[in-house]
């Protein structure tokens, strides 16, 4: 399949669902520093839907600090520019690696999209410059889950994972896609050779 082929297929109607989920989250839920905040359980003690404003990265890393909005918003469009040299130099060959690349783009962009846009949509940003809009940029994460035994490895997190969105989904299975179709493919030079 085609680069064309899976950006339409398949990143293009997952950013869509990234893009309606987040903009629903923020219709939906009071700003996280608001008293009132509220969320809204699915499944007991188990899977809620939260608002989240994460400048960060996983598990929140950066998240508050200075630098975190301007340096993430570099990062994502470095890991653009890198995938599209090693599409070309034809790194990913097998169809699982494949899916993962429209995967990641869905991910990357949906993530930066938020960078971008964000910011411009805080109430303070009526009298915030360009650039302070730009660095005020974050990720709208709101899927949020308690997996079992998460509190003992991190006691603080009562474990609830980090809250995260349908980019970061597709990014982590993406992942998962490179490194199996890495093995499939190793394992078929393997035979090659033989």
């Amino acid at each position: 399949m085609t680069l064309t082929r899976l950006i339409v297929f398949l990143s293009l109607p997952l950013y869509a669902l990234d893009q309606i989920t987040k903009f629903w989250t923020l219709k939906t839920f009071p700003p996280p520093w608001v008293e009132t905040a509220t969320n809204i359980v699915v499944v007991e003690n188990f899977f809620y839907l939260v608002r989240v404003h994460n400048q960060g990265v996983a598990f929140g890393f950066g998240n508050g600090s200075a630098w975190a909005p301007i340096v993430f918003l570099w990062v994502p469009i470095i890991a653009l520019i890198l995938l599209r040299i090693f599409w070309k130099k034809g790194a990913f060959n097998h169809p699982l690696s494949k899916a993962a690349v429209a995967l990641l783009l869905c991910g990357i962009i949906g993530n930066l999209t938020d960078r971008l846009v964000q910011g411009f949509l805080l109430e303070e940003a009526k009298t915030n410059s360009f650039w302070q809009c730009l660095s005020d940029g974050y990720v709208v994460d709101f899927i949020a889950i308690k997996l079992p035994y998460y509190d003992k490895l991190v006691p603080s997190s009562g474990g609830w994972w980090p809250a995260f969105n349908v980019a970061d989904s597709c990014i982590c299975i993406a992942a998962i896609l490179l490194f199996i179709g890495g093995l499939r493919e190793d394992a078929a030079s393997r035979k090659l050779l033989k």
